[in-house]
């Protein structure tokens, strides 16, 4: 039996270490030649995926396909799938060229020679590493040991590259360059790269598709756009580390909270009734003035300065930190004084609402 129409997929696949449930009955689709950011908190089953997938690990139940075949069963070395780990697993006492080429040196089929040399030394110019080929990895940098792993991985001209958290090691510069060449070697290559990092801001910034996963389920994937404005459920909101989320009652239409009492247009199913408002959205104004809509009366204890934006940092009656983003885009800020009260509010219309009342 075969499968067309994406690169790999996920059919019900479940991985338990005694009593814990890493994985649970995951169903997962990828397209050919794309880029994926598998987006979720610590301990939420991503390691575990992708060594399935890589064929480190097997699943307790469901089967994995990859290119049309079913290689649940199927040896690592035998899949074709490449893997970049996240501490790079370099060997240090073999050149940056013995480390890309040790795959094709010690491959299950004889390459000759000459096509080791030429492709090492292609996968070595592509990842921006010429002239470094004779030095150790104690003699590059942190970014340079990163794209040795990745030429390592890419010389063996696999389908699919898996990243553990690949720029979890590196510095903010580091990270925010690398993320661009990632993702120019991938449209190069046409591979498809599955991305694993709990940076929402990363996930976001490098995935054609976002999937986001917790407690061992996928419960949001699309476009980076649909998960950042739309989340599916309040636990994706609360992920993407953008939104203000309340408590309160989702009853006949309307929301009451902590701001008071809102108009809800539309709402989410969900166990729990949950207002989430995103910072970029919220707006501060002094007590009095006319608001566009709820009332969120909170103190003002602290700014963030971002480069682009600030973030300012208020605490509610019920000591519940609310954060409100300026973009500087829109003019400079306004001076607020630390331990003031101010009144946060915004557009009902820009809320989402999850709730027992809503629909699926």
């Amino acid at each position: 039996m075969t499968q067309t129409g994406s690169i790999f997929r996920l059919e019900g696949v479940t991985r338990r270490y005694d009593d814990l449930t890493a994985l649970d009955a995951i169903d997962f689709e990828a397209e050919q030649n794309e880029y994926i950011s598998l987006l979720g908190p610590s301990g939420s089953g991503k390691t575990s995926l992708l060594r399935i997938i890589a064929g480190f690990e097997k699943p307790d139940q469901g089967r994995v396909w990859f290119q049309g075949q079913d290689i649940t069963d199927l040896p690592a070395h035998e899949r074709g799938i490449g893997f970049v780990f996240q501490n790079f697993a370099l060997f240090p006492h073999l050149t940056v060229f013995e480390n890309v080429a040790f795959g094709l040196r010690n491959n299950v089929d004889t390459v000759p020679g000459v096509e080791i040399e030429k492709r090492t030394r292609d996968a070595i110019e592509m990842v921006g590493l010429a002239g470094l080929e004779d030095r150790v990895p104690d003699q590059v940098s942190g970014g340079q040991k990163q794209r040795v792993a990745l030429a390592r991985t890419l010389v063996m001209q696999p389908k699919l590259v898996l990243l553990d958290e690949p720029l979890g090691a590196l510095d903010a510069n580091l990270r925010d360059r690398m993320q661009i060449e990632l993702r120019a070697i991938r449209e190069r290559l046409d591979v498809t790269f599955l991305h694993v990092t709990g940076s929402e801001t990363e996930a976001l910034a490098m995935g054609d598709t976002v999937a986001v996963l917790n407690a061992g389920k996928v419960i949001q994937s699309g476009t980076p756009d649909e998960i950042y404005d739309t989340p599916a459920s309040p636990d994706v909101a609360l992920f993407l580390n953008r939104f203000n989320i309340f408590d309160g009652t989702l009853k006949g239409g309307h929301f009451a909270g902590p701001f008071g009492d809102a108009p809800v247009a539309t709402a989410r199913q969900n166990a729990q009734d949950r207002y989430a408002i995103r910072y970029d959205r919220t707006q501060i104004f002094d007590p009095g003035a006319k608001l566009p809509g709820p009332a969120l009366t909170a103190r003002f204890r602290a700014s963030e300065y971002l480069g682009s934006s600030i973030i300012f940092l208020f605490e509610t009656e019920d000591h519940k930190t609310v954060e409100v983003d300026h973009h500087l885009s829109f003019g400079d800020p306004r001076d607020l004084t630390v331990d003031n009260e101010y009144v946060l509010s915004w557009d009902p219309a820009k809320a989402i609402v999850f709730g027992k009342e809503g629909s699926k």
